[in-house]
């Protein structure tokens, strides 16, 4: 029996989305121990130009990954595909250097779309970001998802689920795949 420490990303600029947990090579069975999004701020200011912010902002962001890698033994990243305005793009730019500097420090991850994730999880690429959140709350009771009282009511905090909902949703996308398939046959 193996147990993998596995890790999915859900990489944004300002909520980098994080699931990390276990796997269960012979029964198939994934836990989710954590979830986390890593939120980023901007210094500001006037005299803050915008590519002295974006190198901030990655640099907050490759801090906050940092400490899972070195525990993981598997990465599932949801890349993140192109965008419709020059400064989300810049975004995307910011996000796609992040993962390269991984990669570059010797990391290997697999890389999941945004489709096979909704795909993999949900069953339609149009899923909504409550679907996936809802999905993921389903599958995973036991991870330590953002809760709020509402008028005696507990609720999801949703602008932070929906991250760590993806990241969850990477891995089991990621462990879906191919290309995970055909590592896993080639180690047996």
């Amino acid at each position: 029996m193996a147990i993998l420490k596995v890790i999915g990303f859900d990489p944004s600029l300002r909520h980098w989305g994080i699931a990390a947990g276990l796997f269960d090579t012979d029964t198939g069975k994934l836990t989710i121990k954590t979830v986390r999004v890593i939120q980023t701020s901007e210094p500001k200011g006037k005299q803050v130009r915008q590519n002295s912010a974006d190198l901030a902002t990655a640099k907050q962001l490759m801090e906050g990954v940092a400490p899972f890698l070195a525990e993981a033994n598997l990465i599932f990243v949801e890349v993140p595909v192109g965008s419709q305005s020059a400064r989300a793009m810049a975004s995307y730019g910011v996000c796609v250097g992040v993962l390269g500097a991984i990669r570059a420090n010797g990391t290997p991850f697999f890389e999941v779309t945004p489709t096979e994730v909704k795909k993999a999880t949900v069953g339609s690429k149009t899923a909504t970001k409550d679907e996936m959140i809802s999905w993921a709350m389903k599958t995973h009771p036991e991870a330590p998802w953002p809760m709020k009282v509402v008028k005696g009511i507990s609720t999801v905090v949703a602008g932070s689920a929906e991250h760590m909902a993806d990241a969850a949703a990477a891995i089991h996308a990621g462990l879906a795949s191919n290309e995970y398939k055909q590592l896993a046959a080639m180690t047996r």
